[in-house]
Formats: structure tokens, C-alpha cells, sequence
């Protein structure tokens, strides 16, 4: 493969990535942010309720990379971030409970552009708000959780750095992707609506069921977010789990 048609497939791969900021407090940071994508080649910028966007602070900090402001897309919520994602992967440097296994920048990395190869919806990478990080409910909203390993001794990144880190193993694993797993009678994967689509529904027939109380609903939405987090859904398996979920309903009388 000569080296302008492995540039072109890692432009294709990275440009089905996302880097999702949730909350940020300074425009400079999304500025420097922006920046820091463009110079390893990705676009896609998801803002999650910036405090201020846009901003002539975060135009002078991006110098070059006003393009990839110009393009972000602002947005509500996480949830509405994520939409049409196939795989998400949070950035934290803290262990979260009831949270998937970490996986450290290089593997997650890896692990983002397998999926964008697979060419069926973009991917995300999400980070949090400059002092207090990502929450957990946010954390959970990703099937994956990365750390930068850092000095355990001062741990201290800034916004743009952490993203310039990411991105930099994001662009190293796409120019070098490797070879596709060859899966048997694997479909496509589902999507995070879809699969936030099915937990609203298995919510839903656990209450009308009798199996879950909503006045104490103790943990298990989150059990089974993180289950189906490890498992990956293919969007025959949701519709499959949801087929039988309304049949339950039906027999509990529920419409």
C-alpha cells in the first residue's frame, strides 16, 4: 500500500471519530481543543453544553483549526452526542464503580478505530469538564474507559492535552490499522439509540412485571447498562430483546 493511500484510509477512519467535550468551562480550552484535532487530522467536534460557544477566545486559540469550530456541533446532552454512535469510550483518570474495565490510551485508541473501520456509524471520545472530569452517569452513557498513563505523583493534564494525547494514538493506530477480525454471522452493531432504546423499554416491563420497584430501583439500570456495555449489541440481538420484552408487557396487560 503506498504511503498517499494509507494517508487517505486514516483521513476516512478519523474522520468517523468524534471527540465529544462535556461541559467545558473555557472557550480557550474548546480553542485549543480544536487545534489539537486538527493537526492529526480529525473534525468531528461535539460540544455538550459549553459555557460560552461561540467565543473570540476560542477562535485566537485555535489559530489555524477555526474550521473545526466552525463545523462543531453544539448539543444538550450526552445522549443527544452520542447519537448514531456505535461505540463510545470515556476519558478519566478516575476508577468509577459499576463501570467497565479500563483500558489505557494506546488499547483504547485501537479499540475506536477497529470500530470506525468497520465503516456502519461513527465512534466518540468523550471527555469531561476541566476540574471535576466526566460523572458517572456520563461515564456510563460509553462502553469503554480509557486512562492517559500519567506520573501517578502528579497526574495533572490539561483539557487539550489529554485530547492532543488521544489524538495523537488515534492517528498512529489509523495509519497502521491492521487487519479486520474475520467474526462468523457477526451483524451490524447497534446503535447507542438503540441501545439506550432497549434499556428504556427493559426499565419499563421491569416495573410493569413487579420485578422492579421505581421507588427503589437500587442499581440495576446500571448493572445492565454496564452488562450490555461488555457485550457489545448487534441491532438483531436489540430487536430480538425487545421483541420478547413487549411480549411480556402484553402479558402484564401493558400497551
Amino acid at each position: 500500500m503506498s504511503e498517499s493511500s494509507n494517508t487517505a484510509d486514516a483521513a476516512a477512519l478519523l474522520g468517523r471519530i468524534r471527540i465529544v467535550l462535556s461541559h467545558t468551562s473555557h472557550p480557550g480550552n474548546i480553542g485549543s481543543v480544536a487545534r489539537a484535532m486538527k493537526t492529526m487530522g480529525l473534525s468531528q467536534l461535539v460540544l455538550v453544553n459549553p459555557k460560552s460557544f461561540p467565543d473570540s477566545q476560542a477562535d485566537v486559540m485555535a489559530v489555524s483549526a477555526t474550521d473545526v469550530l466552525a463545523g462543531a456541533r453544539v448539543c444538550a446532552s450526552l445522549p443527544e452526542a452520542l447519537a448514531g454512535t456505535v461505540f463510545a469510550t470515556a476519558v478519566t483518570g478516575r476508577r468509577r464503580e459499576l463501570a467497565v474495565e479500563p483500558v489505557w490510551a494506546r488499547d483504547g485508541a485501537r479499540e475506536l478505530v477497529d470500530k470506525a473501520a468497520l465503516d456502519v456509524g461513527d465512534v466518540a471520545l468523550v471527555f469531561g469538564h476541566e476540574t471535576s472530569g466526566l460523572s458517572n452517569e456520563e461515564v456510563a452513557q460509553c462502553q469503554r474507559w480509557t486512562m492517559i498513563p500519567t506520573n501517578p505523583d502528579f497526574r495533572s493534564l490539561n483539557l487539550a492535552q489529554a485530547v492532543q494525547v488521544l489524538c495523537y494514538e488515534l492517528r498512529l493506530a489509523a495509519l497502521d490499522p491492521g487487519a479486520l477480525p474475520v467474526i462468523a454471522d457477526a451483524g451490524l452493531p447497534a446503535t447507542h439509540d438503540e441501545v439506550e432504546g432497549l434499556l428504556g423499554h427493559l426499565e419499563r416491563a421491569a416495573v410493569v412485571s413487579g420485578f422492579l420497584d421505581p421507588e427503589q430501583p437500587k442499581r440495576l439500570m446500571h448493572r445492565m447498562r454496564r452488562m450490555f456495555g461488555r457485550t457489545g449489541l448487534e441491532k438483531e440481538e436489540v430487536a430480538i430483546l425487545r421483541g420478547m420484552l413487549a411480549a411480556l408487557e402484553k402479558g402484564h396487560g401493558s400497551t
